[in-house]
């Protein structure tokens, strides 16, 4: 080995400095993790490095703040060009995902890279280091010294400024000052990510040339750029675990799923070989159901299912299909989970297959499924489950239909149509449509209305909803593990749903019940309604019930019926259904309990029922049985994407145009801003017409 001039060494290998950085990337923080404090101060801070190391510090909230009301958020999520089903808004628990790693190879733990770096604050060590040699250390050695002072916190206890569990802090400046100062003694670059009044989250930027300055001054080694990439993406490949070899263990991952979790099903499909004496098979899809799910999906009895597909990120593409249902609370419930090679009529009908038998269902099964009209997916239905009910998200549907009528009325209408519960008020609402506006009328009428519109929906899914958000609202948790390896990814989504049972029993111990928390919301507000109306009865088991507006609909007490539809819908009593009743106490016949006329799959009982299943935790690589498979799976084709791997999902026209028209109104504001009339002025000469960039000094020096 040959030393410089400058007296650093040179010429170690690519796998001394990869065991190095392995090193600094599985001990870039020695922070300790999580702890729990007094809830009702405390929020989370969250530490995290290059490698995915996170910690999480309380710091004390200021109690004068009040929390923001569901007013302050409606800008930030909705506006008006966005449909809002507020009969079946989806009730969900928070999961916390951070801290999810996946040890597969021996010796090393996978951690969580974070890539999210947007409306960021940045601590920038690079720019101390600029300074002069006297001021930076005078500064330092001040700053350092400062660092060193213990310090007492607001409960009293005496702290060294290092963070440990159980520090405290009054005010989200102190936490951030302090974090400051971590990251001048470190010589790290941290910046904070977009943080509210739940979460301040700071994460740690390891750069190649970061690292190389690390490893510069730690060992007294020079290293290339090159070699530093090198050895980074090697270390990389082992914290996270490798792609490929993932594939040659999945057979061992799903023997360990299948015996801890007990009538899970697993299935795998190969490329079909054209050597039948090949040792190897190339893999093509994989279908999991857990077992402790299957059970509560049929405890829910809803049958009634969103379908949906999201893009895996990794090296090896496909697509991951879902199978989300809805719980007692109007929760999601995932149900099945599969990735494929694609999303097509094949992909999708095997999926379907493998649901099919996991639930026991026939081609002439009365089941309801809500789709977004996915490629291959409505063939796929019609071929397996003919009887069945395919609803269509009419957030999709409007999505198109926009294309050509962007104007605000063409929204109004189509939601009109398909909020309506029965078929006079449905085609006096198309006939108004096609008044306004022929052509839309006709391009509307070619979807059958028995995918979209309430009044051809039959009753049986217990279930009026109109979008497919189940899936969405699933989908969105999986974003990070997405380009995970594939056991990486499968554990994620179990993982995500052991900790999501959990988090859901916590709130079901606190309701009181009879029914459901939503339940009780949809039935106080048809209560609260229900004053209004009047109720006559025919001396049978009907009432003939009136209200405001003309409003006049006949009560079937003996089928449990309105001629509104909406209790043969939800499986809630209606407003008019409701006013019957009352009417019928009032006269001394015995009604009984107002939540017994709700449908069993509002009630409490069924909603612990759904969660009394619990998704069982499995054991470390090391401990997996071994598959005596002879055939060896191999990875899908490899797909080199250009750019940087996206995560997030690619936004519509449609949102784009929600999102830079904020809160503004009218319709000249669903229609994207253009550039054409725009005046730029150039920032040398101060000039219109041209840029800086351009500028040859027209106007100016």
């Amino acid at each position: 080995m040959m030393r410089r001039i400058d007296g650093s060494r040179t010429g170690a290998s690519d796998d001394v400095y990869r065991v190095l950085l392995q090193e600094e990337a599985l001990h870039a923080n020695d922070i300790p993790g999580n702890i729990n404090i007094d809830e009702e101060f405390v929020t989370n801070f969250d530490i995290l490095d290059g490698f995915g190391v996170e910690e999480s510090i309380p710091m004390i909230e200021n109690r004068s703040q009040e929390p923001k009301s569901d007013s302050d958020y409606e800008g930030d999520h909705e506006d008006s060009d966005f449909f809002i089903d507020e009969e079946n808004i989806i009730e969900d628990v928070e999961v916390d995902m951070e801290d999810f790693y996946m040890n597969i190879v021996p010796g090393a733990e996978t951690n969580e890279l974070s890539n999210e770096a947007e409306d960021i604050e940045v601590i920038d060590n690079d720019e101390f280091d600029s300074l002069s040699d006297d001021s930076r250390d005078t500064r330092r050695r001040k700053l350092l010294k400062e660092l060193g002072k213990q310090k007492v916190c607001s409960e009293g206890e005496v702290h060294n400024v290092a963070f440990h569990i159980g520090q405290k802090y009054r005010t989200k400046k102190e936490l951030k000052d302090k974090v400051d100062m971590h990251a001048l003694k470190t010589k790290r670059s941290i910046f904070f990510k977009k943080n509210d009044k739940a979460r301040l989250t700071a994460v740690c930027t390891v750069p190649v040339r970061a690292l190389q300055d690390q490893l510069v001054k730690k060992y007294d080694v020079h290293i290339s750029e090159d070699k530093v990439f090198r050895a980074k993406a090697v270390a990389t490949k082992v914290v996270e675990g490798d792609y490929t070899k993932q594939y040659a263990i999945l057979r061992d991952y799903v023997l360990e799923l299948q015996k801890t979790n007990p009538g899970t099903t697993v299935k795998i499909e190969v490329v079909s070989e054209p050597n039948p004496y090949s040792s190897t098979r190339q893999f093509k899809r994989i279908y999991v159901c857990l077992g402790a799910l299957k059970k509560g999906f049929k405890a829910g009895i809803r049958d009634f299912l969103g379908l949906d597909g999201a893009f895996m990120k990794g090296p090896f593409l496909g697509q991951i299909l879902t199978a989300v249902g809805v719980d007692s609370n109007n929760g999601i419930y995932p149900l099945a989970y599969a990735v494929v090679e694609s999303e097509n009529t094949s992909s999708w009908k095997w999926f379907l297959e493998c649901l099919g038998e996991d639930l026991e269902l026939y081609s002439n099964s009365n089941f309801t499924f809500v789709t977004d009209r996915q490629n291959g997916l409505d063939r796929a239905i019609g071929d397996l489950f003919p009887h069945a009910e395919h609803r269509y998200c009419v957030r999709h549907i409007y999505q198109n239909m926009r294309r050509e009528w962007k104007a605000t009325e063409y929204k109004d209408f189509l939601w009109k149509c398909a909020k309506a519960t029965t078929i006079p008020e449905f085609e006096a609402i198309m006939k108004d449509l096609s008044i306004f506006d022929k052509e839309a009328y006709e391009w509307l009428l070619k979807i059958a209305p028995h995918h979209w519109a309430r009044s051809h929906f039959s009753g049986r899914a217990i279930s009026d909803m109109l979008l497919n958000n189940l899936c969405e609202m699933f989908n969105s948790k999986l974003v990070k593990g997405r380009d995970k390896p594939i056991i990486s990814c499968l554990e994620f989504i179990r993982e995500y749903l052991m900790k999501r049972v959990v988090n859901v029993m916590k709130v079901l111990r606190k309701s009181a019940g009879p029914l459901t928390p939503t339940g009780n919301r949809l039935l106080e507000a048809n209560s609260s309604l229900a004053s209004q109306y009047r109720a006559t009865w025919n001396g049978g088991q009907k009432y003939q019930v009136e209200g405001f507006q003309n409003d006049q609909h006949v009560v079937d007490m003996g089928s449990r019926e309105c001629t509104c539809r909406k209790w043969e819908l939800t499986g809630i009593p209606c407003k008019h259904a409701i006013a019957t009743l009352y009417e019928m106490a009032k006269y001394g016949e015995h009604v009984g309990e107002l939540y017994t006329y709700v449908h069993k799959v509002y009630w409490l009982d069924t909603w612990k029922e759904m969660y009394s299943f619990n998704v069982e935790p499995i054991k470390g690589r090391a401990m997996w049985p071994k598959s005596d498979c002879p055939i060896t799976l191999i990875p899908p084709p490899h797909h080199n994407t250009p750019g940087r791997p996206k995560k997030k999902r690619k936004i519509t026209a449609d949102e784009k145009s929600q999102r830079k028209k904020g809160k503004s109104q009218g319709e000249s504001s669903s229609y994207n801003l253009s550039r054409n009339f725009l005046k730029i002025t150039c920032g040398k000469c101060k000039k219109t017409g041209h840029n800086a960039r351009t500028c040859t000094g027209r106007g100016g020096n």
